[in-house]
């Protein structure tokens, strides 16, 4: 995601409701870049996995949306910590939880799928989370192996995907702390 353009004016508060439903199209952009294969920092084909038409197997793009889901979480968490009532934070990451679930089953995803879904993202995020703890290499690791289906070989990989990760969160996180969270 790159920071928004010079004639872009942030607003200096946002309920969650609104930095929710800001969050979830910040994901979807970052999901069709990590996919569109002309302009993707890591072309899908780099990933490993064969596809069919330029497309990516179900599991890999699905993995990739949690995993951008991820990076998005992070770096609000990030730019909010001490900064921000722990629930106005938390209802800003339910919004935008349920903002892309919303959007998952508009467009076609079995409403009894999305329970399944959404535990892979909690076990996703608790891993990524502990990963990220350790080392940038370690979350491009477990990044790598689920987009994949198969532990990385080499550290090409899992380098680029923690810089994906970076990518996302750290202007994220500079945008978001000229924001101030606050009740609708």
């Amino acid at each position: 995601m790159s920071p928004p353009s010079d004639d872009f004016r942030a607003p200096d508060t946002l309920t969650p409701s609104a930095l929710g439903d800001h969050l979830a199209r910040l994901v979807w952009e970052s999901f069709s870049d990590f996919l569109a294969a002309d302009d993707a920092e890591i072309p899908v084909g780099e990933l490993g996995v064969p596809t069919d038409d330029g497309l990516p197997p179900q599991y890999t793009v699905e993995e990739a949306l949690i995993f951008l889901m991820w990076a998005h979480t992070r770096g609000a968490q990030l730019a909010f910590v001490g900064r921000a009532p722990d629930d106005l934070l938390r209802r800003s990451l339910d919004a935008l939880h349920a903002a892309i679930f919303e959007d998952l089953e508009e467009n076609g995803t079995p409403t009894s799928q999305l329970p399944l879904f959404e535990q892979r993202v909690s076990t996703r995020y608790t891993e990524y989370n502990q990963a990220a703890e350790r080392s940038d290499a370690e979350l491009g690791r477990a990044v790598a192996s689920h987009l994949t289906g198969s532990s990385p070989d080499g550290a090409a990989l899992p380098a680029g995907l923690a810089e994906r990760a970076r990518a996302a969160a750290s202007p994220l996180r500079d945008f978001l702390e000229e924001i101030e969270l606050v009740e609708a």
